[in-house]
């Protein structure tokens, strides 16, 4: 239980706040679209063109769930939590962050959902999918830190003070 995993929408910055987090305490990161991405020899948007919506979930279930780490902090994609498998392991190994932003900003963030590879169905609006995974990222966190209008920096003392942790970067020597 050594790990951190956030969770949250698209662009509610995991990777950002992540690998700052991850510098901070001497920890690994890992991002797992990238994982997905470098098994599957091409981009999130083309894997869900390929494979349809329910085949990218197959695959993002089974890299999520065998991620082995220790001391790391753990990026997945927003939609890691229609992953019973990964949720489950992620939850044995790690400390699970929802890093909740309102819908307004994160529709601010992301100007074409698609071609991020964002996980959409079909007629789905970026709105709709903000409503329906809302539930499943408090159902699976362990902390919630809420934006708020927060700066990065803000953000990330906010991480490091809901996990009881010191940033080691800023200790004088």
């Amino acid at each position: 239980m050594n790990n951190i995993i956030f969770i949250g929408m698209p662009a509610s910055g995991k990777s950002t706040i992540g690998v700052v987090v991850a510098k901070r305490l001497g920890y690994g990161f890992v991002d797992t679209d990238l994982l997905i991405q470098k098994q599957e020899k091409a981009l999130l948007k083309e894997i869900i063109m390929k494979k349809g919506r329910t085949g990218f979930l197959e695959i993002e279930d089974r890299v999520n769930a065998s991620v082995e780490a220790e001391h790391t902090v753990i990026s997945p994609g927003g939609s890691v939590v229609y992953c019973e498998n990964a949720m489950k392991h992620y939850k044995e190994i790690g400390t699970i962050v929802y890093l909740q932003v309102s819908y307004e900003t994160i529709s601010k963030r992301i100007r074409n959902a698609r071609n991020r590879g964002v996980v959409l169905q079909k007629g789905q609006t970026l709105k709709e999918l903000y409503e329906e995974r809302r539930g499943l990222f408090e159902k699976y966190a362990d902390i919630t830190v809420r934006e708020e209008g927060a700066s990065l920096e803000e953000m990330i003392g906010k991480v490091m003070d809901a996990l009881g942790l010191v940033d080691k970067s800023a200790a004088v020597l």
